[in-house]
């Protein structure tokens, strides 16, 4: 875990939690995954390239993983109005990210579905049944 600095964060600056932003961009689209699709009447397999959607887990496991903060919640809530000179930066990570999922749902790169669900984007549907009561009885 990262060393807290003099004022109690351990993302110093609303800039570095920008630049460790883009590193993570960086880092997720610069190594694809993949899966192997058969192609051909004699069904060889090939390996077909996937690029990574942005997740804001992602991003914090990232920040974990390079030893400076566990957890970014406290950024993100501001619970506690600790952090007010990051919420201009957080809420652009955030749209980043969800711009990422939902441009790749919607020409097919990411599941849709799953992208809908996870930006709060499912279909709503009303549906209202109207039983009407005759005034006088035949």
């Amino acid at each position: 875990m990262g060393t807290s600095k003099g004022n109690g964060k351990y993302i110093e600056t609303p800039e570095r939690m920008w630049e460790l932003f883009l590193a993570y961009v960086q880092e997720v689209k610069s190594q694809p995954r993949y899966k192997f699709v058969f192609v051909g009447k004699d069904g060889n397999k090939e390996k077909e390239e996937l690029e990574r959607p942005l997740t804001m887990e992602g991003f914090e496991l990232y920040v974990a993983d390079l030893g400076i903060a566990q957890d970014l919640s406290h950024y993100f809530s501001n619970a506690d109005k600790a952090y007010d000179d990051y919420l201009a930066i957080c809420s652009r990570i955030r749209k980043a990210i969800r711009k990422d999922q939902i441009e790749g749902g919607m020409v097919g790169q990411y599941n849709a579905s799953i992208t809908q669900r996870l930006n709060g984007l499912a279909e709503k549907t009303h549906n209202e049944v109207k039983i009407e009561q005759p005034l006088f009885n035949d």
